[in-house]
C-alpha cells in the first residue's frame, strides 16, 4: 500500500453540513500527489454492522470544481454527491488527485485547445498521447481500506471505477447514478463519455 494517513484531521463546515477532512499521503512515488476523503456521520456504525457505506470518487477537476466550468459536468456532479450523502446522513466523498483524468492541468488546458478546434475529449487526449482516460484508482481503493470500509454503494455513472474497486478487493454491491449539471456547452462531453468511454448517462 503506498497511501499514508496523516494522523491530522479537522471539521469542514459545508452548505450541506459539517464533513470530516482526512488526509492522505503517497509514499513511494517520485510525485508524490496527496489526497483527502471527505466523511459524513458516523460511518463506523456501518462499518460494524456489515452495512454498505455510499461513497462518491471525484476526479480532482479545478475547472469544473473551482472556476465553474461549463465544459463538464464535475462541479456539478461534486456538489450533488455532497447534497446527496449528507441528505443520507453517512457517506464518504474521496477527492481523487489525478488532474484531467490524470494528464496534469497543463496537458488539460492544451487538450481544451484542441477541443476548441472540434476535437472531442478522447480524441484530444490521444492527440496529446495519452490514452483516453490514464486514471488509476489504487490510492481509491486504498483509502477505503484504510477507512476500514469494505462495502459500498458508488455514486458513478462509469462502469470502470465499479470495475476497478471490485478488481482491488471492494465489494461494490450498487451502483447509484449521478445525472446532474447537463447544458449547452457540455452536451458533446457527455455523448463522449456514453459512446467512447462507456458512462451510463
Amino acid at each position: 500500500m503506498n497511501l499514508k494517513k496523516i494522523k491530522e484531521q479537522s471539521i469542514l463546515p459545508t452548505p450541506w453540513g459539517e464533513f470530516t477532512l482526512i488526509g492522505f499521503e503517497e509514499i513511494s512515488k517520485l510525485e508524490k500527489k496527496n489526497h483527502v476523503a471527505l466523511i459524513y456521520g458516523n460511518i463506523n456504525l456501518l462499518i460494524l454492522k456489515n452495512k454498505a457505506v455510499l461513497v462518491r470518487i471525484h476526479s480532482e477537476c479545478l475547472t469544473g470544481d473551482a472556476l465553474f466550468s461549463l465544459r463538464c459536468d464535475c462541479g456539478f456532479q461534486l456538489k450533488q454527491s455532497m447534497k446527496i450523502i449528507s441528505k443520507k446522513g453517512f457517506g464518504v466523498i474521496i477527492y481523487h488527485r489525478q488532474e484531467g483524468r490524470n494528464i496534469g492541468l497543463l496537458n488539460k488546458i492544451k487538450a481544451y485547445s484542441l477541443q476548441d478546434k472540434g476535437l472531442d475529449t478522447v480524441e484530444a487526449n490521444k492527440k496529446l498521447g495519452f490514452l483516453a482516460d490514464e486514471r488509476d484508482y489504487s490510492n481509491c481503493s486504498n483509502i477505503l481500506k484504510i477507512l476500514k470500509i469494505k462495502k459500498i454503494k458508488l455514486l458513478t455513472n462509469n462502469p470502470f471505477k465499479v470495475f476497478s474497486l471490485k478488481n482491488s478487493g471492494i465489494d461494490v454491491i450498487e451502483r447509484i447514478s449521478l445525472i446532474t449539471g447537463k447544458n449547452c456547452k457540455n452536451i458533446n462531453y457527455l455523448k463522449t463519455k456514453k459512446r467512447k468511454m462507456g458512462h451510463v448517462l
